[in-house]
């Protein structure tokens, strides 16, 4: 692995691969928002990184400036060459109007609300037998054995993928996502991705089911089928998107429950608090940071930006702005406004939030129904991914 050389100042050359960033961020953004709420770096290119609400906001929803053509944090080898199989990249996350807007038209019936109800006891069952698999040994690992193995089996199923192959699917947007320093590894769970979904396409359009993979495929747009490939780019975006946000977003949970005992008791005493509690742990603990490329040149607030930029669409630091949220650093299970952007804001908001939702609530209501007195195992190490995505990857937990 290339040898990263340390941050000096965070204002002109930030890292977000940094451990002491990928593990304790938040003290970082405190600074930077007291003194260059917009930072820059040239790591890795040209990159800008907000750290206000406002402005992480603001940028959201300036399309024409913004472009979303290029999401990746990290680029491959500072490149991010069109892949001849999906040459619309992950529509509609990685696209702009008109393809965006037709785009998540077709994926938004999946994760409607009343859609979603229809997983929760699917998802219940895979909690609860998952929980009995660990539960008498008295400790557990509860990123890998628990929060790491909810979405993706939820997700093969809304695609009619063999949950069998969960494991196989972890794999793959693992070294998609987190391995930012060995793009060889990137590039072979990139690809591995692309091929499975190519050879099932192959089949699903022979022969479609009842899943949304069949019925992208086949999907018309004003009479006209869409291209395979577009088609295959959404339905490898609910695998990346759905998996990796998720089980980063139940790990943290427990992370902070495992962390802070008054918190984890009061929410097994009034568990009627756990709606409110799911978003400001969402709000707490967003994972997501998406990138912009920036379409021409302009000055923003003062940040001279060329086009080809990029910035870093900060929705993690946005959400703990003390200018939006009282008390912005601490997790307050009950706070009643919670404006928070866990889940982005405009155009490119997360299609998917309904599904994220209630993962998350079942997840914790089950883990503290059968769990509720837990704590980090004593020298046990907790480690943390970061870049695009940041969430505990072991979490080792005890419990009686």
């Amino acid at each position: 692995m290339p040898r990263r050389a340390p941050v000096a100042d965070w204002a002109r050359d930030f890292d977000v691969l940094a451990p002491e960033y990928v593990d304790e961020p938040f003290g970082i953004w405190e600074a930077l928002r007291a003194t260059c709420p917009i930072a820059h770096t040239d790591r890795r290119g040209s990159n800008w990184l907000p750290t206000r609400y406002d402005d992480v906001t603001a940028i959201a929803h300036d399309i024409e400036h913004f472009s979303s053509r290029k999401i990746a944090v990290i680029p491959l080898e500072g490149a991010e060459p069109d892949d001849p199989l999906l040459p619309y990249g992950l529509p509609p996350i990685s696209a702009d109007p008109p393809l965006h807007t037709w785009t998540r038209r077709l994926l938004l019936p999946w994760f409607s609300h009343r859609r979603v109800e229809g997983y929760e006891q699917l998802t219940r069952d895979l909690c609860t037998g998952l929980i009995a698999g660990f539960i008498d040994q008295g400790r557990a690992d509860a990123a890998a054995g628990y929060a790491q193995q909810i979405p993706v089996r939820v997700i093969a199923h809304i695609l009619g993928v063999p949950a069998d192959l969960s494991d196989t699917f972890t794999g793959w947007v693992r070294d998609t996502l987190e391995f930012a320093d060995d793009p060889e590894r990137r590039r072979r769970g990139s690809d591995a991705l692309i091929s499975y979904f190519s050879a099932e396409a192959d089949r699903r359009q022979a022969i479609p089911g009842d899943d949304l993979l069949s019925e992208l495929l086949h999907a018309e747009v004003d009479g006209v089928p869409i291209e395979r490939s577009i088609a295959l780019g959404a339905a490898a975006l609910v695998l990346i998107a759905g998996i990796d946000t998720t089980w980063s977003a139940i790990g943290s949970s427990l992370w902070h429950l495992a962390t802070h005992e008054e918190d984890r008791r009061r929410l097994v005493a009034e568990p009627q608090l756990m709606a409110l509690a799911v978003e400001e742990l969402l709000r707490a603990y967003s994972p997501v940071t998406m990138a912009r490329v920036v379409t021409e040149d302009i000055e923003y607030e003062g940040c001279p930006m060329k086009a080809g930029d990029k910035v870093l669409m900060n929705f993690p630091a946005a959400n703990r702005d003390p200018e939006v949220f009282e008390s912005a650093d601490r997790v307050i299970l009950d706070r009643a406004h919670n404006r928070h952007v866990a889940f982005g804001s405009g155009i490119h908001r997360c299609a998917g939030s309904n599904l994220a939702r209630m993962e998350l609530r079942i997840a914790l209501e089950e883990w503290l129904a059968a769990i509720p007195e837990f704590r980090l195992a004593d020298g046990g190490d907790v480690t943390w991914a970061g870049g695009q995505v940041r969430g505990p990857r072991t979490l080792p937990l005890v419990f009686s």
